[in-house]
């Protein structure tokens, strides 16, 4: 008897491994691979941030910069704390020639954690 619940049949556990096998190919340089793995873990679970971070993370590494600016926008909505996801995301903006917006989310991060790169990257004496 098919299915007619709309469910993909797959497990918690399933998304799980997709989660991990999506950052074993960012990290292999793979980020249309990861893109799609985690396609289907977001699908099932929309509010998971994580799985919304390492997507953004995989577009801005494929420079597919519009969905990337997405996906980091719907983290930060969520956690406007995330001094990484602003870091990012100023970077998109950098790559996209949008400076102003780019410097503003530098220094969030910077002012949200002194890490050197963030810190550098804010460059508050210019």
């Amino acid at each position: 008897m098919p299915d007619i619940s709309g469910s993909t049949g797959r497990t918690p556990e399933t998304h799980v491994i997709d989660f991990r096998a999506a950052e074993q190919l960012l990290d292999a340089k793979d980020p249309r691979g990861a893109v799609k793995l985690l396609d289907s873990v977001i699908a099932e679970h929309p509010e998971n941030t994580a799985a919304r971070l390492l997507r953004a993370r995989a577009f801005f590494a494929a420079a597919q910069l519009r969905p990337a600016e997405l996906e980091f926008t719907i983290v930060l909505e969520r956690e406007p704390d995330n001094a990484f996801a602003h870091f990012a995301l100023a970077r998109t903006y950098e790559r996209q020639a949008r400076p102003d917006q780019a410097k503003r989310h530098f220094r969030l991060a910077a002012a949200l954690d002194p890490n050197p790169q963030y810190l550098e990257a804010a460059r508050f004496d210019a």
